[in-house]
């Protein structure tokens, strides 16, 4: 089956990108077909990062709060794992992952983006929160933020077909 088909037939069973067919009707903007596509893949990857996120930060309030693990530790564990939830689902719902490279590959490669998200994440965490005394969940959340546009940006680039 050609590319195009196939991602035609993807169109047609996403009820994400409905929604979004739906939405572009009644409004009076007229996107292309694949801007609809990367419209309905932000939202998808919104959901799956949020919920990842959900379980990043109770993981990370829990261990800071009740456990008594400081911050920088518990940031390592709550993203150990909720990054293994967001790679499940990000190449199930979100990214139409490049088959052509193995599982092995294609997590490596997820894995060390998000560890250099990690990186960043960790960085922020040291500067304002440890240096700079600011609130820990403050400081979590900006670096969420931050952290969740280089995911997005890099995932696209790296996990994608060309």
């Amino acid at each position: 089956m050609s590319n195009k088909k196939s991602i035609k037939k993807k169109r047609e069973k996403d009820p994400v990108r409905e929604l979004v067919d739906q939405a572009m009707k009644t409004s009076k903007l007229n996107p292309t077909e694949e801007q609809k596509d990367l419209i309905a893949q932000i939202f998808k990857f919104i959901v799956v990062g949020g919920i990842a996120t959900l379980i990043d930060w109770v993981i990370y309030y829990i261990l800071c709060r009740f456990c008594s693990i400081p911050p920088l530790i518990s940031n390592i564990i709550s993203f150990a794992v909720s990054v293994t939830y967001n790679y499940w689902a990000s190449c199930k719902y979100v990214f139409n992952v490049n088959d052509k490279r193995s599982k092995v590959e294609q997590f490596t490669v997820f894995i060390v983006l998000s560890l250099i998200g990690l990186g960043i994440n960790e960085l922020l965490l040291f500067i304002f929160n440890t240096k700079l005394k600011w609130n820990y969940m403050l400081v979590k959340v900006i670096a969420t933020i931050i952290v969740m546009i280089f995911n997005f940006i890099t995932r696209k680039i790296y996990l994608e077909k060309k």
